[in-house]
């Protein structure tokens, strides 16, 4: 069994587990140097949080015990192809390298779909389903302006 398999075998392992918990069926581990870092499972209805999938709470976990937002020379193993949500957050979080195991194919054909999704962010926002306005764009502007002229700042 190669390190791959290993991994990715213990996100299956917490997918199976948390099903039978009444949870969803994903779940994630972070490994860096071969060295298990964070574990996740989806726990949108337990917490009632939408944004607690299985790769979101790893990636927190993961940070967390790290302390720093820059996941690099980290590998994520995901029991599903992320959502949009969660592939964001893999790339926000600099993760080197993931593994998945079923597809959102698969994720589709058990009521899990992220299609309209899809299709949502490629429509202009004004033609999105999620009625959306842009107002004080202007006033907005000026965190902005003061970001871009800030010597300190930590870039993200």
């Amino acid at each position: 069994m190669s390190e791959h398999e290993k991994w990715m075998r213990r996100a299956i392992e917490l997918s199976v587990q948390n099903v039978e918990k009444g949870g969803g069926p994903f779940g994630a581990v972070i490994v860096k140097d071969g060295q298990l870092i964070a574990e996740g499972y989806n726990r949108v209805t337990a917490l009632n949080d939408p944004t607690m999938h299985a790769e979101v709470m790893a990636i927190r976990e993961a940070c967390k015990k790290l302390n720093t937002f820059d996941l690099s020379g980290c590998i994520i193993y995901t029991s599903c192809e992320p959502c949009p949500m969660c592939l964001g957050a893999v790339y926000w979080a600099r993760i080197s390298e993931m593994y998945f195991a079923n597809t959102k194919q698969d994720a589709d054909s058990i009521g899990f779909s992220d299609e309209f999704i899809y299709k949502e962010i490629e429509k202009p926002y004004h033609l999105r389903t999620l009625k959306t306005h842009q107002i004080l764009r202007e006033e907005a502007l000026t965190a902005f302006e003061k970001w871009k002229v800030k010597e300190d700042k930590i870039q993200y």
